[in-house]
């Protein structure tokens, strides 16, 4: 079958995605509720993400709308598999979402919304959210193999316990645990342990989810992150804007959790203003743009949903993979 085609002033141009603006887009909302306030916005957004009433009830309202009909689907599905293979007792196993994109283009916000948003659908579905950090190799492990200037890359993160836990979840594993990682310590946190226990619905964060395994050269079979995802979304920016963002948010944090005795970047919160900003450009011109380059930005066709942010963060357009 050939790729739907577009026609756009006359020409046709073949793409796999439907794209709406951000109206076209918000009409879609239909009857979904909202069920978030400006006070539970302000517990969920990230510092230096400046998301508002709007953008949920524009943007995220006709998502949620989208993912119930799709996890519906699923389970609608899974019955009728059942019924065939007469196997009434085993259980729905959990809808997973994989949400990818570029530092400083504020995925945490998006996924903690989006959480907050589903699990406030009729019968409260249980959603959990777990952040792929957990999954960085320790930072003495790091160090030891010359890595802690590619922290963020995909050779920095353990994937085979990242493909185990997925592996658990999607078996239908009741309990399951996953290693719990510590921002203001820049590492790991040794003992502790992010648990999650039969969730409905279950969204993966992190910068490399939708990076495809490098095939072997003796054929075997490697399975990727995303084959455990039933739907996924690539969080877009332009360069410039996530530069701007990502130095904006290294200066204010300047101010606020650097400060704490405990941070691993304490030592920035005490240098002159124009030394942080040297290094905050030079953090992001020597590490983070060229794993957006490499890395991140390659797996954007590889989403079900993509939402452009414009310079102001604000969501400005959606592509919706074609059924």
């Amino acid at each position: 079958m050939n790729p739907p085609a577009a026609i756009t002033d006359g020409k046709i141009s073949l793409s796999p995605y439907r794209h709406f603006s951000r109206e076209e887009w918000a009409h879609l909302r239909a009857d979904a509720p909202l069920t978030l306030n400006a006070d539970d916005l302000e517990r969920l957004k990230s510092l230096n993400d400046p998301i508002s009433i709007e953008e949920v009830v524009e943007i995220y309202l006709p998502l949620s709308r989208l993912l119930s009909f799709y996890v519906a689907a699923t389970q609608g599905l899974f019955k009728a598999t059942q019924r065939f293979l007469i196997a009434e007792r085993e259980t729905k196993l959990p809808y997973i979402i994989g949400l990818a994109g570029s530092v400083a283009v504020g995925k945490s916000t998006t996924a903690r919304i989006l959480a907050a948003l589903l699990a406030r659908w009729p019968n409260t579905p249980k959603v959990d959210l777990v952040t792929t950090d957990g999954f960085l190799l320790p930072n003495a492990e790091l160090a030891a193999h010359g890595l802690m200037e590619r922290k963020g890359f995909p050779e920095s993160y353990d994937t085979a316990a990242l493909l185990r836990f997925l592996h658990e979840v999607k078996s239908g594993q009741k309990r399951v645990t996953a290693p719990l990682y510590s921002h203001l310590v820049y590492d790991r946190v040794p003992g502790e342990e992010r648990v999650v226990e039969s969730p409905d619905i279950l969204i993966v964060e992190g910068l490399n989810v939708l990076q495809p395994a490098r095939l072997p050269r003796d054929g075997t079979a490697v399975p990727f992150v995303s084959d455990f995802f039933d739907f996924s979304i690539y969080l877009d920016g332009h360069e410039d804007d996530l530069h701007r963002w990502y130095v904006t948010r290294f200066m204010r944090l300047r101010q606020t959790a650097f400060r704490d005795p405990r941070s691993y970047f304490r030592k920035y919160a005490e240098i002159p203003e124009a030394e942080a900003l040297d290094i905050a450009d030079r953090l992001w011109t020597t590490i983070n743009l060229p794993n957006l380059r490499e890395n991140i930005l390659p797996t954007r066709q590889r989403a079900s949903l993509i939402l452009t942010k414009g310079a102001s963060h604000r969501i400005e357009g959606v592509d919706l993979r074609r059924l």
